[in-house]
């Protein structure tokens, strides 16, 4: 194997695959990033069994040829490498040289017939979306899902097709997001849960695509076009997203995903709009007292103001007034100041809302304009109580 490209689409596309490594030692070839070059492109491929990526992109070959390297290994040399251009060329079987203007390295790898087989899916089921709308949703969405797998279902964002629109929802049991993407094309039915990992790697996938796109847009101002949808094929157990070259496969997770609509409060008696920046950092300073007492914040809503405390500790007490509009009656109730930061430190939009039934009941946060979202977070005990 022989070959010569640019040393950043390299860079780029080992960065990109090597975001399905995971720590697992047990097979050391899932450290690796499989290199196959043939006809005029490069593929590179990675996966801890769970997630695999795959990415190319076009090269000038010599000789055609696959060979698997520590992907750590070949980051460290491109990473720190200024040139512009790279040859690499296999020796000995599984020895990789790297070439450019002022470096050269000889890297260890294996041959590439001992890595895993990624294989397309049997398509049950297909949907296309727009990159950018989906990305908004998934930053909205993901960081509700559970961290943990002891419970799986909830680990992952429960995805259901609904007339035009893709429901995605993410809830660890103390919070949930739900976001309804717009559909451009679709196939099947769809209803299951993707795995909250998995979706992590897609956002990157998306953020690279763009990144690329702007990239050749400088190079020819004359080539710009409307963005390329996402496509998504579904099966039974498995998904597979194709977004330009890149293409990102993935288990689903088993299971039933809690029936969550009727956790959302059907009735709201006070609304409050804040600029999100002013409720922002008033939360994040009084987070400081605040994870003394289970993130314990006291909202108090009057017809005018907000007014936010939290309980004495032995660090000390804070408080804060803040400016927003209200509609409805006065109202209480005590929120986690970790899962309000979580979700403001989110929101583009200069306004946020938070609608309430009572102290009881989920506080529903909205975003003005766009009423396919809702966010809510479960209540804590009241600290003045």
């Amino acid at each position: 194997m022989k070959f010569s490209c640019k040393t950043q689409d390299l860079l780029n596309g080992a960065q990109l695959v090597s975001r399905a490594i995971g720590s697992d030692q047990v097979l050391p070839i899932l450290q690796n990033i499989l290199i196959h070059v043939e006809g005029k492109r490069c593929t590179l491929s990675a996966t801890n069994l769970e997630i695999s990526i795959i990415t190319g992109f076009e090269v000038s070959i010599e000789n055609e040829g696959s060979i698997t390297i520590p992907a750590k290994a070949l980051l460290n040399f491109l990473q720190y490498n200024q040139d512009k251009e790279v040859l690499l060329e296999t020796s000995e079987g599984t020895q990789l040289k790297l070439k450019t203007k002022s470096a050269k390295a000889s890297i260890a790898g294996e041959a590439a017939s001992g890595f895993p087989t990624i294989s397309s899916i049997q398509k049950e089921s297909t949907l296309s979306v727009q990159p950018g709308p989906l990305l908004h949703a998934l930053n909205l969405v993901t960081f509700a899902c559970a961290k943990t797998t002891t419970r799986p279902v909830i680990s992952g964002v429960f995805t259901q097709k609904e007339k035009d629109h893709l429901i995605l929802a993410g809830t660890d049991s103390y919070r949930l997001s739900e976001y309804r993407v717009p559909i451009s094309t679709s196939e099947g039915n769809v209803s299951c849960i993707i795995p909250g990992r998995f979706l992590e790697e897609l956002k990157g996938a998306i953020i690279a695509s763009k990144d690329t796109e702007k990239t050749k847009e400088k190079d020819d101002e004359k080539k710009k076009k409307e963005e390329a949808p996402l496509v998504v094929h579904l099966s039974s157990q498995q998904i597979e997203v194709h977004i330009g070259p890149t293409k990102l496969f993935s288990r689903l997770i088993e299971g039933k995903f809690p029936d969550y609509v009727q956790v959302i409060p059907k009735e709201k008696k006070t609304v409050a709009t804040f600029a999100t920046k002013d409720l922002l950092s008033a939360i994040k300073r009084m987070h400081y007292f605040a994870k003394e007492v289970n993130n314990n914040i006291l909202f108090h809503f009057t017809k005018e103001e907000a007014h936010l405390t939290t309980k004495q500790t032995q660090l000390g007490k804070d408080e804060s007034t803040i400016a927003c509009t209200i509609e409805g009656s006065e109202n209480k109730i005590s929120l986690s100041s970790n899962y309000v930061i979580d979700f403001l430190s989110r929101v583009e939009n200069e306004k946020v809302s938070i609608e309430l039934s009572d102290k009881m009941h989920p506080a529903v946060f909205r975003i003005p304009l766009e009423d396919t979202y809702t966010h809510l977070i479960m209540p804590l005990r009241m600290t003045d109580e």
